[in-house]
């Protein structure tokens, strides 16, 4: 399959090394040229993960988005949800009818990305789908090699418009078998493991993580009480889902430390003893906070608050990061509000989830 990976960032990189080590013809985009000059130069991308090191040969490396899409079946978008506005500025002249954006995972951005490539003009047939979270523990090591510390075994996964799922679906399997369907890019954005994992660990490690060089969130932040908070978080998201008819599995994020029916397998402790997320975060510029508060836990809230599903942590915990970044992040662009969709009716919601035609 053609595959067009975007941007420049762990699971991109990621991205582009398993799909081009699984046969399927890959091309990488990235805006910085200078920070792609080594790959350009190679076209070579060195893997590690548990069978060990080898280089995977990527079929083209660009900086010319539009040269990078044209002809792709798949168009994989493993980045943070703040670019997922640029990102559609950038392709909206290039796409063509059939083609399927992945956005693993995307906080809504399938809807985002949709209504900027209408209003940029474009008229093109395309599916957005977005899953729980992105398809590989990941991060770069260097310029040009990223270590793959797991991969998901399970993506639940809905596209926008969903009338478009049947062909989406086959496009996405034969790239990522793991992807399972679930009923529309909404019951997808509501999988989104990073506004439930990740604004408990920041917040509740704020003091470790603003005094030592790095800390690891993952193994000494999370902690009995924290996994606690996490556990009722996420608690809250399922009754979102319920809330608003939702069935299936509602994948809770306590499978993740407990067993191995999460969406990656048996991983937090792979996670820990591969060190690789000991890092220094500045707790108002880490995209822990940026995406997956801003974007991620601001949508959540304002979800809830649509449904008339009580959600006080996690409205709490936005309202604490509210204070750490000196902003109300409840009137973010990432909500209901902010979108335009907080009107809507449950059924003009369905309608729109359903069809694409946006409001």
């Amino acid at each position: 399959m053609r595959i067009t990976v975007l941007g420049g960032g762990n699971g991109s990189y990621a991205a582009a090394a398993d799909l081009a080590g699984l046969g399927h013809e890959v091309c990488l985009w990235r805006r910085d040229r200078q920070q792609l000059q080594p790959l350009m130069a190679t076209r070579r991308l060195g893997i590690k993960d548990a069978a060990g090191r080898r280089d995977v040969e990527l079929a083209r490396v660009t900086d010319d988005i539009g040269a990078a899409v044209r002809g792709a079946e798949l168009i994989v978008v493993p980045t943070p949800a703040f670019a997922q506005e640029d990102i559609a500025l950038a392709l909206a002249p290039h796409l063509a009818d059939g083609q399927v954006l992945f956005l693993p995972p995307g906080s809504f951005g399938s809807y985002v990305m949709m209504r900027t490539l209408r209003r940029a003009g474009s008229t093109a047939d395309v599916s957005i789908a977005e899953t729980g979270t992105l398809p590989w523990l990941a991060r770069k090591h260097g310029a040009a090699e990223v270590a793959i510390t797991i991969r998901a075994t399970r993506l639940p996964t809905g596209v926008f418009p969903a009338c478009n799922g049947p062909h989406a679906f086959a496009v996405l399997q034969a790239a990522f078998p793991a992807v399972e369907p679930i009923e529309d890019a909404l019951a997808g954005a509501l999988m989104n493991a990073g506004p439930i994992i990740h604004p408990p660990l920041i917040l509740m490690n704020a003091g470790p993580l603003e005094h030592f060089a790095t800390w690891d969130i993952h193994n000494e932040g999370t902690q009995p009480t924290i996994r606690r908070v996490t556990d009722a978080l996420d608690a809250e998201r399922i009754a979102v889902r319920r809330g608003l008819g939702y069935s299936g599995e509602h994948f809770p994020l306590s499978d993740h430390y407990n067993n191995d029916r999460w969406m990656y397998g048996d991983a937090h402790q792979r996670l820990v003893d591969s060190g690789d997320w000991r890092e220094h975060i500045v707790l108002t510029e880490h995209r822990y906070m940026t995406e997956d508060v801003h974007c991620g836990l601001a949508f959540l809230v304002s979800v809830a608050d649509w449904a008339g599903v009580p959600a006080p942590l996690a409205t709490g915990l936005l309202a604490l990061a509210s204070a750490v970044c000196a902003k109300d992040l409840r009137q973010g662009r990432r909500t209901l509000e902010g979108l335009g969709l907080a009107a809507l009716s449950r059924a003009e919601m369905r309608a729109l989830l359903a069809r694409g035609v946006l409001p």
